[in-house]
């Protein structure tokens, strides 16, 4: 099938439905332990592979997930292993596909192509997504991507009324093309992937973990988090970690770009009041709508000790509306669609509740930093 632009998004909403839709590439499979086949990228191992499902697909810890040993694929570029979800009542096998540098994990289609040509393209996009004849496909021009072995493009599919677009990718040298679930996978590679100079921040620039926060200042549960980071999580960890502040304001609330405006003017404006004034804006939500969104945002900001006509002008004139976007760009490359998102040492982490699961986490993190030093 053809993979809306984003879609990335309804796999992350549909979560263990999204696995146990693929069709299966493989028959039963087992763990296959922790150490990767020669040859295979040391990140690849069935255990990294199994932990990435679970944090990526937010699978309960009541779900069983295994995966086979990874092993080269029928495609250049890609490794290939089966990922086995069980949940009791229905056991369903999903073929996964890691690059050959581990950076990029697939699922959906890829197909081989025998030319580089425009024609050729489209002939293996209509073949892989099995669309009818009836159906117009049209290939943009391919662009470089994150991924240095493969470009990407646009495939836009009109059938009668319908009109659907999405990303594919096709490596550099045209030999093979995808059109599914791509999304970062080694945690060094996610880690570069995302922006941490000139950014809002709590804790040392040299902190042993690194935590990067995607959120909503609209979000009810990004405001829990954001009284327990305070409260509780720095207090516990002190100078061993650090928090990046990313604006992702969610579409289908009403008020909260308007709000991560603010945020980011005030970051510009004053760096020292910016979570002082984060606080403030997640503690006073219920009273904050689209109708008197500036008024409060300007009230907040003064009590966060900003000046009121500096942060109005920024907030008016929409002048950190650039940082919010490039955030939001970055956020899909990364796959992320909800809030709040962490990414932890490179290491996604969605939809765990503030307290022990969190402090898992970073414990982990903490251990595998201690034993690279």
């Amino acid at each position: 099938m053809i993979i809306p632009k984003g879609s990335h998004r309804l796999a992350f909403l549909y979560g263990i439905l999204v696995l146990a839709a693929w069709s299966p590439l493989f028959g039963d499979t087992q763990h296959g332990g922790n150490a990767p086949r020669p040859g295979v990228p040391a990140a690849a191992t069935p255990a990294n592979i199994v932990q990435y499902v679970r944090d990526r697909f937010e699978v309960p810890a009541t779900v069983k997930v295994d995966a086979q040993p990874v092993q080269p694929s029928l495609y250049p570029h890609f490794y290939q292993t089966a990922v086995t979800v069980d949940d009791g009542r229905q056991r369903r096998v999903s073929g996964v596909f890691i690059s050959t540098g581990a950076r990029c994990f697939v699922m959906g289609n890829i197909f081989a192509l025998s030319g580089a040509s425009n024609a050729e393209v489209v002939r293996c996009v209509r073949e892989a997504a099995k669309l009818p004849p009836t159906a117009e496909v049209t290939v943009g021009p391919f662009a470089s991507s994150v991924y240095p072995d493969f470009l990407k493009s646009t495939v836009t599919v009109r059938n009668a009324t319908q009109t659907q677009s999405g990303e594919m990718f096709v490596s550099r040298d045209h030999r093979v093309g995808i059109l599914g679930l791509v999304l970062p996978f080694r945690r060094d590679f996610v880690e570069r992937l995302i922006n941490t100079r000139d950014q809002p921040s709590v804790g040392p620039a040299n902190a042993r973990v690194t935590i990067v926060e995607y959120a909503d200042l609209e979000c009810p549960m990004c405001a829990d988090f954001q009284k327990f980071l305070e409260s509780e999580f720095l207090p516990h960890y002190g100078s061993k970690v650090r928090i990046i502040f990313k604006e992702f304001p969610l579409s289908f609330h009403p008020w909260a770009t308007t709000a991560a405006v603010a945020d980011e003017c005030a970051y510009q404006t004053d760096p020292s009041k910016f979570v002082n004034y984060r606080t403030l804006i997640f503690g006073n939500q219920p009273i904050i709508d689209v109708a008197n969104v500036r008024e409060q945002l300007l009230s907040l900001g003064e009590q966060a000790g900003l000046n009121e006509v500096d942060l109005g002008s920024c907030v008016d004139a929409k002048a950190s509306l650039g940082r919010i976007e490039a955030c939001r760009n970055e956020a899909q490359i990364l796959g992320v669609n909800k809030t709040p998102t962490f990414f932890v040492n490179g290491r996604i982490v969605i939809g765990v509740p503030p307290g022990p699961a969190f402090y898992a986490v970073v414990d982990e993190a903490l251990a595998a930093a201690d034993a690279r030093n």
